[in-house]
């Protein structure tokens, strides 16, 4: 019996280390995790008759290997849900955060009653947020080198990856800031026709937020390094005293300091210094950063991944942040007064209720997807586990819980717009609100589907096909907004939404049945070889 564990032992230890061979040759055939790369030791569970749990459901091959077999793709409440969610929960409790302050934020700039002002933030908040967000594939390559270093106890490469990522991240941030001290009206031009009424909220809005560019990114990266700890509890707790105190700063800067939009920029500013500055004291506390590495230049060779991992991605955060961008020109240019600008925000927080369970889902795939790829013996049984069988039924799993979440809540969001509509004490706003508010929601169906899927793209690591149909679907939608909001005003931009994820959702479905490793070709062939 020793002797057979001792050969088990060896045989999983061989398997694994074969795998990370195979990676280092072939990355595009076994991606890295965004969150752990550690290699899953999950047992296979068995009931007391000896019959296999569902979640890791194996049959015999032609070649006589037992193999991990298809599962129900549907939600079962099984191990795998179970595992699902212990995931998911801390990822949706951070995504619902910026959200629920945004709609607080939005809440009290409403209460100014002043359409032009409500437009102003959020003229001056879109482009804020592109810029930083351009910038964002810097965190999501942190996570996964933290995570190889975390796998394999290596304190030192963990440390290297932090603060080259926040050596790179303090240059571009003082750029960003910089841009947009010097150049607030032509960067808001971008949003904004010249002598847009809306102007003058928004510059002053931009002023203050431009100083948060430096603690935004570092609370970014400080997030990133924590994940790829496999430690999301730390984040969250962060995230809830700083946000808390955005809440608490907004009515107090803006009504009795009567500061009025610039109080509500500088209430966000405190707020992420606070956080930002949290991360750093906890980073250096858990010997997650050094600043003696910090002030020191690193070479080329410990930055090019750093770099070169964060290219790939670049082109769909690009597409993306375009999209966005020509959306706000779009419904600023509907009317001078501002009312279609405030009523398309109403819209976006609409929206954002469902969707950041959506998006706590997309993560998800890109954290467990990697990890079922892995093809390893498991230690006690001498069995096989993983390979992209076990990543598809995972893949099936999550996109079945996207669609029916989407339902869920996008018919949730339908029940919740008289509650929403109140928010705004204009009445002319909470009309012009209406037909996008019902598209937001009846969008969810499909965002649950994307989502998860572009997730599973990420976990597969095809980094460049998710980037070309991102910039594809791009295209019809700017192509879209030159034609749908002339004829439909502001739902005609709501309209060009849909387009533009209808048109990513294609991207998925080809990827899952046609171009990815995970689908039915990829998985027939690997069959054949077999």
């Amino acid at each position: 019996m020793q002797r057979q564990r001792l050969y088990n032992s060896l045989q999983g230890r061989v398997t694994i280390e074969a795998a990370e061979e195979f990676r280092r040759f072939f990355p595009s055939s076994q991606p890295d995790s965004t969150i752990d790369d550690r290699p899953s030791t999950r047992m296979i569970e068995t009931e007391s008759n000896g019959s296999e749990m569902d979640q890791v459901a194996l049959s015999k091959g032609s070649n006589g290997v037992q193999e991990v077999a298809p599962i129900s793709s549907w939600p079962s409440f099984d191990t795998l849900d179970k595992k699902i969610s212990i995931i998911a929960l801390p990822c949706i409790a951070n995504f619902a955060i910026n959200p629920l302050v945004g709609a607080v934020d939005l809440f009290w700039i409403n209460q100014m009653k002043s359409a032009l002002a409500v437009a102003g933030q959020a003229a001056a908040n879109q482009v804020f947020s592109s810029a930083f967000w351009i910038v964002s594939v810097l965190p999501s390559v942190t996570a996964t080198l933290v995570s190889k270093a975390n796998a394999k106890g290596d304190k030192e490469e963990l440390q290297d990856a932090v603060c080259q990522a926040l050596i790179v991240g303090f240059g571009i941030s003082l750029l960003g800031s910089a841009l947009m001290l010097l150049y607030p009206e032509r960067i808001l031009s971008s949003v904004l026709k010249p002598g847009a009424n809306a102007m003058r909220y928004a510059r002053p809005y931009l002023f203050i937020r431009s100083f948060a560019f430096l603690p935004s990114l570092v609370s970014l990266i400080g997030f990133s390094a924590f994940r790829g700890t496999m430690d999301t509890s730390t984040p969250l707790k962060i995230s809830l005293c700083s946000n808390a105190l955005n809440a608490i700063l907004d009515p107090i800067l803006m009504f009795p300091l009567k500061m009025g939009v610039v109080g509500a920029a500088l209430a966000t500013l405190f707020s992420e210094i606070v956080s930002g500055g949290a991360f750093i004291f906890l980073m250096m506390k858990r010997k997650m950063m050094s600043w003696k590495k910090i002030l020191r230049v690193p070479s080329w060779a410990q930055l090019r991944p750093l770099l070169e991992g964060g290219a790939s991605l670049q082109l769909r955060n690009v597409a993306l942040n375009l999209t966005f961008l020509m959306v706000a020109r779009v419904v600023q240019s509907l009317d001078e007064t501002g009312v279609s600008a405030a009523a398309h925000a109403m819209a976006i927080q609409t929206f954002q209720l469902g969707g950041v369970v959506l998006l706590a889902l997309s993560v998800v795939a890109q954290t467990m997807v990697p990890n079922e790829l892995v093809e390893k013996v498991d230690e006690a049984t001498g069995q096989m586990q993983g390979g992209k069988r076990a990543a598809k039924n995972v893949a099936n799993r999550l996109m079945s819980w996207g669609f029916v979440l989407g339902i869920a809540l996008g018919g949730l969001q339908l029940l919740m717009l008289p509650l929403l509509q109140k928010s705004s004490p204009l009445e002319e706003v909470r009309k012009a609100a209406v037909i996008p508010s019902i598209l937001a929601s009846l969008y969810q169906v499909i965002n649950g589907l994307v989502f998860i899927g572009e997730g599973v793209m990420v976990g597969c690591g095809n980094f460049l096909q998710l980037s070309l149909s991102t910039a594809v679907s791009t295209s019809f939608c700017l192509a879209a907004l030159n034609t749908l909001p002339k004829s439909f005003g502001l739902a005609g931009v709501w309209m060009s939404f849909g387009v533009f994820n209808v048109a990513r959702l294609i991207g998925v479905w080809l990827h899952q049945t046609r171009l990815g490793p995970l689908s039915k070709r990829s998985l027939a062939e690997q069959k054949r070889t077999q």
